[in-house]
């Protein structure tokens, strides 16, 4: 099977920071196989930044903000009037849900292409089954979900390796809040937050205790980076951290110029969440906590990527907020473990001491 032909394109891009980087592997292929194509993002305005530098479409369209009533009918008739006049050939939807289905059939696309969830089976042109087993859903890595999508266009050579970028303006961003990098003190990035929710969280007192051992063992400049709405997770950062640990909060970084933090780093720990991913775009080594969340939904076979993590029972439960009101996967999880995982991942000679340009 060829390639599905079309000159206009629509891809409709994941809602979450994590799923877009995922998604990067199906979104290259789908660029390099249809050299010619006039390819369109339909995307969240804050998942933007994730793609911009990438070229990986030629127009960014986005979603617009929520609103009720008749400003909510005028703002979604107005897309898709914008929509309809692309005439697109063909609509790719990397999203699962009803309304991005509906959006694509209202715009006119001739093949409409994706996994037949949420009951909009009936509003897409090609039709793939989603791996289940029983009613529930088969664990398959996010990435593998969207790159059988773009195989099933025809797309030939889908890699494995999320590829994103950063622009000027987030280096130069970048390079005004950090000031300059000491080669001697490898930079260490903490990604202490979750937008998901508190389960997805290890304790920041637990994060402050792991800083001050690597700023003990390894000469480390610890950075943790939250958003405004994080704030008593850096206050509790900050009051338990018993060595130097510099905390953007307000005003929050932004997506982009953290992608650029992420990148000049020798080192990420993170909870499972978005900027996660960030790490194994740019190779760099990082180590995630998991407590409620399953990860073999976010696998991206990154070799320099280890988890922490324990085994209990109730794990994972996919909760935002602890069911059982304890939150063991999290509490019980100790600092050692990992260092531990730091410390096997960064056992070759001078890997911690590398600083990129």
């Amino acid at each position: 099977m060829g390639v599905i032909p079309a000159e206009r394109l629509l891809v409709c891009v994941p809602n979450w920071i994590g799923d877009v980087a995922m998604a990067t592997p199906a979104l290259v292929a789908i660029r390099r196989n249809y050299p010619a194509a006039r390819i369109m993002h339909l995307l969240r305005p804050y998942v933007a930044e994730v793609l911009a530098g990438s070229k990986l479409a030629d127009e960014n369209i986005l979603w617009p903000p929520p609103r009720t009533g008749e400003a909510a009918f005028t703002s979604r008739w107005g897309l898709v009037r914008r929509l309809c006049s692309q005439r697109f050939d063909l609509a790719v939807l990397l999203t699962n849900s009803f309304k991005s289905a509906a959006i694509a059939w209202l715009a006119g696309a001739r093949r409409r292409v994706g996994y037949t969830r949420d009951a909009r089976h009936w509003l897409l042109t090609d039709r793939l089954p989603p791996k289940r087993s029983g009613r529930g859903f088969i664990p398959i890595p996010a990435m593998d979900y969207y790159n059988d999508l773009a195989r099933y266009l025809g797309c030939r050579d889908v890699g494995d390796r999320l590829i994103l970028a950063t622009t000027p303006a987030d280096e130069a961003a970048i390079d005004e809040r950090l000031g300059s990098l000491d080669a001697c003190q490898p930079l260490v990035v903490l990604n202490p937050g979750a937008n998901y929710g508190p389960a997805k969280c290890w304790p920041a007192e637990k994060y402050a205790r792991l800083s001050d051992k690597l700023v003990d063992r390894y000469g480390a400049r610890v950075v943790a980076s939250l958003v405004p709405n994080e704030r008593d997770i850096a206050e509790r950062l900050a009051s338990s951290a018993r060595r130097p640990i510099q905390i953007f909060v307000d005003p929050p970084l932004g997506i982009g110029p953290l992608k650029a933090l992420v990148r000049r780093s020798r080192l990420l720990v993170t909870n499972d969440t978005g900027p996660r991913h960030f790490a194994a775009a740019f190779g760099v080594p990082v180590v995630t906590v998991f407590g409620s969340s399953d990860p073999a939904w976010t696998d991206t076979r990154f070799a320099g990527e280890r988890i922490a993590k324990l085994e209990l029972d109730c794990q994972p439960c996919m909760e935002r907020v602890c069911p059982l009101r304890h939150h063991n996967c999290m509490g019980q999880l100790e600092p050692d473990l990992v260092l531990e995982k730091i410390d096997e991942l960064l056992a070759r000679p001078g890997m911690l001491s590398q600083v990129v340009a």
